[in-house]
C-alpha cells in the first residue's frame, strides 16, 4: 500500500492539517499527548517523528522542549511542517530513515502503519526505529483499530450506505480499509497482532495504549470536549481503562510502546 497515488491525492487535499485541532478529532490528539507526556523522556531529548504530517504533534512537542525532527513522504506535509517553530521538517520513508544508528531517544510513527499493508513493510519500518533509537529509547507506534471502521460509520449515519457498509465489514476480514468516495485506504490492525510485530522487529514487550476508548462514540463528545472540567473527567476515567485487554479493540486507535534493550 505505503503512499499510493491515491493516499498521496487525499493527502494533498490538506485535509489531515485539521483532523486532530476540531470536532472530536481532538479527543485522539489530547489523549495522544496524555500518554506520550507520562512515557517520554524528560526534554531536551531528541524525537524523530516519522510520519508526522503537518506537525500537529511536533508543534506540541517543540513547544514541551524537545529537539524535533520531522520526516514525512508528502511534500505538502513537510512544507507546512516545515514552518512550526523549532521543528527541522525533510521528506523521509519509514522503512528508509535518512538517520544514523542509535541518534534518537524517541521514535514516533504516528502514522505509517496504517499504510504499509504488508506485514514486512511494517516490521521494516518497526526494525529502522529500534535501529535509530539510543539503546533505552522508546519507539511508538500508532495503529487503526481493525473494528474502527463499522464503529465509525454507525456513529456517522453512514452505516445505512451499501458501500461504506461493505467496506468496513471487508476491513473486518483482511484489515484493509478502502474508503468509498474519498481516495484513503488504510491498513486496521487487530490489537493482538501489533505486539507481535514489534517483536519480530526487536522490540519485546510492548505495552498498548487505547486511546480513545467507547467516549469517541458517545453523541455529545464534542460538548464535554469543548468543557475543560468535563474534558479533565473524560481524560481520568480513559486513563484508567486504557490498557484493559478486554477493552483494547473499542477505541479506534492504539498506541504501542516498547523500549530498545540493547
Amino acid at each position: 500500500m505505503a503512499v499510493t497515488p491515491a493516499v498521496r491525492a487525499y493527502y494533498e487535499q490538506d485535509r489531515e492539517h485539521d483532523r486532530l485541532r476540531q470536532g472530536r478529532g481532538r479527543w485522539e490528539l489530547w489523549r495522544t499527548q496524555d500518554v506520550l507526556r507520562r512515557r517520554l523522556p524528560p526534554p531536551p531529548a531528541r524525537v524523530l517523528d516519522v510520519g508526522g504530517g503537518t506537525g500537529v504533534h511536533a508543534e506540541w512537542l517543540s513547544a514541551d522542549g524537545y529537539e524535533v525532527e520531522l520526516l514525512d513522504p508528502i511534500p505538502l506535509h513537510v512544507e507546512r511542517a516545515s514552518r512550526v517553530a523549532g521543528v527541522t521538517a525533510r521528506s523521509g520513508d519509514a522503512r528508509r530513515l535518512p538517520v544514523p544508528d542509535a541518534s534518537v531517544d524517541v521514535v514516533l510513527l504516528l502514522g505509517p502503519l496504517y499504510h504499509l499493508a504488508e506485514r514486512a513493510d511494517r516490521v521494516r519500518a518497526l526494525a529502522e526505529a529500534r535501529r535509530a533509537v539510543r539503546p533505552g529509547g522508546l519507539v511508538v507506534a500508532a495503529t487503526i483499530n481493525r473494528y474502527a471502521a463499522v464503529h465509525d460509520t454507525v456513529y456517522l449515519g453512514h452505516y445505512v450506505r451499501e458501500p461504506e457498509r461493505q467496506a468496513a465489514h471487508a476491513a473486518l476480514a483482511d484489515g484493509i480499509m478502502l474508503s468509498p468516495g474519498r481516495g484513503f485506504s488504510a491498513y486496521l490492525h487487530d490489537p493482538a497482532e501489533v505486539p507481535e510485530e514489534f517483536a519480530d522487529a526487536g522490540l519485546p514487550e510492548a505495552e498498548q495504549y487505547g486511546l480513545e476508548g467507547a467516549f469517541w462514540l458517545i453523541g455529545d463528545v464534542e460538548d464535554w470536549l469543548d468543557d475543560p472540567e468535563r474534558r479533565t473527567l473524560m481524560l481520568d476515567a480513559q486513563r484508567s481503562l486504557e490498557s484493559v485487554p478486554s477493552l483494547l479493540g473499542v477505541s479506534s486507535h492504539l498506541l504501542t510502546v516498547s523500549r530498545r534493550d540493547d
